[in-house]
């Protein structure tokens, strides 16, 4: 079953640990951060569980469907910062249980004076496949 451990920039309950955005750390700080990333992905490599992580930038523009070529873009609305998604990390397990423990152990890494962030991760589940119609 495949699963989306889903960063956001805010949001979720309340944190127990606030080390401010990203921008204000230290490059040591942020170097740390992007370590332990990096090395929490190599290991699922390694357990056949990785499947895909990105960051994403806060930019980002609006765009919908206004008939035949004229597809409208827009600076906004935009959601506020603390509802952005900052990125996501997608993990293929056995269960329910291993994608929290996962998420677990993903929201300890470090932020800014080299303390776990203890950030809340959304998990989410992926759709399967759409029931088959027979007649």
């Amino acid at each position: 079953m495949k699963y989306l451990l889903l960063k956001h920039y805010r949001g979720g309950p309340t944190p127990v640990t606030d080390c401010g955005p990203m921008d204000r750390w230290t490059p040591g700080e942020v170097d740390a951060h992007i370590t332990y990333m990096l090395d929490f992905n190599e290991r699922l490599q390694r357990t056949g569980e990785f499947v895909d992580a990105q960051g994403l930038s806060p930019d980002g523009t609006f765009v919908r469907f206004d008939g035949e070529g004229r597809p409208p873009v827009t600076d906004g609305p935009f959601a506020e910062t603390k509802d952005l998604i900052a990125g996501w990390v997608i993990i293929d397990v056995e269960s329910w249980d291993r994608a929290v423990e996962l998420a677990g152990e993903l929201s300890a890494a470090p932020g800014a004076g080299g303390e776990p962030i203890h950030e809340w991760l959304e998990v989410r589940p992926f759709m399967s496949a759409p029931p088959t119609v027979t007649e």
